[in-house]
């Protein structure tokens, strides 16, 4: 399983807010700049996040984007899903009856019980969390 090329950019543009601030804007060109995402796609991202209520975005000369709630309240989970929906790690997971062995399928619940942590895991993990354990210029990507 590997997630989006889109909710990579979106985990990168989010960790770049939570190192400035909850309270701090910037510019999507300044971040695109900064984190290396094509300006046209990160637009559509901060779209999304901004529905999503992860992100705030304002317009004009001191305009710009911002985090809609601290770093310390948003998840990894959170960015993964407002941009890729929810995560399967096979479709059986999500509906055990596409299985050609149904119940009795010997893979399934290991696949279950591996998105159950994988899912568990990014819900658990803060941007601002993040940012405590490797410091607040850690990089990213």
């Amino acid at each position: 399983m590997q997630i989006t090329r889109q909710a990579d950019y979106a985990m990168r543009a989010v960790l770049y807010l939570s190192k400035l601030g909850s309270d701090r804007r910037a510019a999507t060109s300044q971040i695109a700049e900064e984190q290396h995402i094509p300006p046209s796609f990160l637009a559509k991202i901060v779209s999304q996040l901004s529905v999503a209520g992860l992100l705030q975005t304002s317009r004009g000369a001191r305009g710009g984007v911002s985090l809609a709630r601290p770093a310390e309240d948003i998840s990894f989970l959170e960015v993964v899903e407002a941009i890729d929906g929810p995560i399967y790690l096979n479709e059986c997971v999500a509906d055990g009856g596409v299985c050609t062995f149904g119940e009795s399928c010997p893979l399934r619940p290991v696949f279950c019980e591996a998105q159950a942590e994988l899912v568990a895991r990014l819900e658990n993990t803060s941007f601002g969390s993040v940012l405590k354990t490797n410091g607040k210029n850690g990089g990213s990507g």
